[in-house]
C-alpha cells in the first residue's frame, strides 16, 4: 500500500467518524439506540441492521446509476419522452465483509445499462477481498481463511477464488519490486530467510534474500525480495547488480552474515563499500564448539574484542584471550576471529552512536523473525512468485501494525514507558540518525556531502 493510499483511507475513516458524530449529535439516532438496547433490533448477523443498511444503501445507489443512464428518476411524469426505461429488477447475492447481501439489481428495456457500484459478474464487494487480503497477509492459509469466512460471517468462497483474489496483488508486487531506488544509500543490510517452496515434485528450502537500505532522513527501506535455491556469494552479486540497475549507485556501509565470498559480491558493484561483517553472527560462529558450561565465561572473554576503543585495542585483546587457558583449549574461536578480522574492524573505527547502527544485521532479522511468523503456518509455497507476493504483503501488514501502535501513543508524557515497538520497515527512523549521519559525513565527506 502507497503512502497516497493510506492517507486515502485516513481521509475517508475521518470522514466516516465526523459523519457517525453529526448524526448522534442532532438526535438521529437516539431511537435506534433505545430499540438496540431493548433487543428489538439485532446489528450482527443474518438479517442483522448492518446487512439492512449496506442493502438500503447499495440499492439505493444502483437506482441512482440507473436514473443518471436513462436521463429522468423514477415517477418522472416525462418518462415516456425518453427512448429507454426500467424493466424491473433481478435478484443477485453478494458476499460482503459482514455476510451475504440479498440484493435487488434493477435494470433497463434495451439492457444497455451497467451497474458500476456492482459490477456484472461480482460476486463480492471490495471490502471483502480486502478482508481475505489481510487474513492471507497474516499468515492464515487458504484453508484457514475458507473456514474463518463461514464461520465468523456465514459467507462461503471457495479456495480457488480465495487464491485468485490474493494473486491481484501480483502487479502490486512486480511494481514495487521493480521500483527506482535512491541513488545513494548510507547503510544497506543484506540477509536470507530459508523458506519450503515445491520446485516440481520435490519440496525445497530456498533462500529469500531480503535487502533493507537506510536512506539520508534515517528512513529504512525494503528494497526487494529475491528467491534462489541457495544463499550464496554469486546471487548476492546478482542482487547487488539489480539494485544498481534500479539505480543505486553508492552505498557507504553494507552489513551482512559471514557467508564466503560475501564482501567480493559487495565490493563487485560498489568497490568503494565498507562490508561490515555482523559481529553478533561472528560470535555465534565463534562460540559454536564452546562447551556448556564454559559459554557464560567465553562470552565475558570475547566482549574485550568486540567493545575495544579501535583496532590496535581490539588485536591486543584477541591476543590476550588467544594466550589465556580459555583461549588454548577453544583455538577454534581464536580462528574466528582471526579469518573475519578485516571485515569485523571497519565499525570499530567509528564511535559508539554510530557502532550500534551497523554493528549487527539485527534491523534486518527482527524483520526475519516477523515474517517467520508468517510463514511457518504453511507445510510449502506452490511457487516462488507466491513466497514473494506473502512476503511482500506481510511486510504492509507488520508495517501498518507498527504505526497503529505509534498512533495511539502520541499522547504520552515524555518519559513514559511505550509499548509500541519501533518500525521494521518502511518509515522507520533510525535511532539518533541524525547524529550517526553528522559522524559518517566526518568519515566519508567526500562521498557524503553531495547528497546531503
Amino acid at each position: 500500500m502507497t503512502v497516497i493510499d493510506k492517507l486515502d483511507r485516513e481521509d475517508r475513516r475521518r470522514a466516516q467518524r465526523d459523519g457517525v458524530a453529526a448524526l448522534e449529535a442532532s438526535g438521529a439516532l437516539d431511537d435506534l439506540y433505545a430499540r438496540i438496547d431493548a433487543g428489538d433490533v439485532q446489528l450482527e448477523g443474518r438479517d442483522g441492521l448492518i446487512q439492512h443498511l449496506i442493502k438500503a444503501g447499495l440499492e439505493r445507489g444502483l437506482q441512482t446509476e440507473l436514473a443518471d443512464h436513462l436521463g429522468y428518476d423514477k415517477g418522472d411524469a416525462e418518462a415516456s419522452m425518453f427512448p429507454n426505461s426500467r424493466n424491473g429488477s433481478y435478484p443477485k447475492t453478494v458476499a460482503t465483509s459482514v455476510g451475504d447481501v440479498d440484493l435487488a439489481i434493477p435494470r433497463d428495456r434495451d439492457g444497455s445499462f451497467t451497474p458500476m457500484l456492482v459490477p456484472k459478474g461480482s460476486r463480492r464487494l471490495s471490502g471483502l477481498d480486502d478482508m481475505i487480503i489481510s487474513l492471507y497477509a497474516g499468515g492464515m492459509t487458504v484453508r484457514d481463511i475458507e473456514h474463518h469466512l463461514v464461520s465468523t460471517i456465514g459467507t462461503e468462497i471457495s479456495r480457488e477464488t480465495i487464491s485468485k483474489i490474493t494473486d491481484e496483488v501480483a502487479d502490486e508486487v512486480m511494481v514495487w519490486q521493480q521500483r527506482p531506488l535512491e541513488a545513494f544509500y548510507p547503510v544497506i543490510y543484506l540477509d536470507a530467510l530459508i523458506v519450503k517452496v515445491r520446485d516440481g515434485a520435490h519440496v525445497r528450502n530456498k533462500a529469500a534474500h531480503i535487502a533493507v537500505g537506510v536512506d539520508m532522513d534515517g528512513i529504512k527501506h525494503v528494497l526487494g525480495i529475491w528467491i534462489q535455491a541457495t544463499e550464496g556469494a554469486k546471487f548476492w552479486a546478482g542482487v547487488c547488480a539489480q539494485l544498481a540497475n534500479r539505480g543505486v549507485r553508492d552505498v557507504l556501509i553494507v552489513c551482512c552474515d559471514g557467508l564466503t565470498g560475501f564482501p567480493e559480491a559487495v565490493e563487485a558493484t560498489w568497490p568503494q563499500s565498507t562490508v561490515q561483517t555482523c559481529v553478533v553472527h561472528l560470535i555465534r560462529s565463534a562460540m559454536r564448539f564452546v562447551t556448556y558450561k564454559d559459554r557464560k565465561q567465553m562470552a565475558a572473554a570475547l566482549k574485550p574484542i568486540y567493545q575495544a576503543a579501535d583496532e590496535p585495542a581490539a588485536r591486543a585483546a584477541l591476543d590476550t584471550f588467544a594466550a589465556s587457558e580459555l583461549g588454548r583449549a577453544n583455538p577454534n574461536t581464536v580462528r574466528v576471529f582471526t579469518d573475519a578480522w578485516t571485515r569485523f574492524v571497519p565499525f570499530l573505527a567509528f564511535p559508539p552512536m554510530l557502532r550500534r547502527v551497523i554493528y549487527t544485521t539485527n534491523a534486518i532479522e527482527s524483520l526475519d523473525y516477523q515474517l517467520r511468523k508468517v510463514t511457518k503456518n504453511r507445510g510449502h509455497f506452490p511457487s516462488d512468485e507466491a513466497t514473494v507476493k506473502l512476503l511482500w504483503l506481510a511486510i504492509c501488514n507488520i508495517e501498518d501494525k507498527r504505526a497503529r501502535d505509534r498512533a495511539k501513543e502520541k499522547g504520552r508524557k515524555k518519559g513514559e514507558k511505550r509499548k509500541a515497538e519501533g518500525r521494521l520497515v518502511e518509515g522507520q527512523v533510525t535511532t539518533n540518525w541524525k547524529q550517526a549521519l553528522a559522524q559518517l559525513a566526518i568519515a566519508y565527506p567526500d562521498r557524503i556531502n553531495p547528497y546531503l
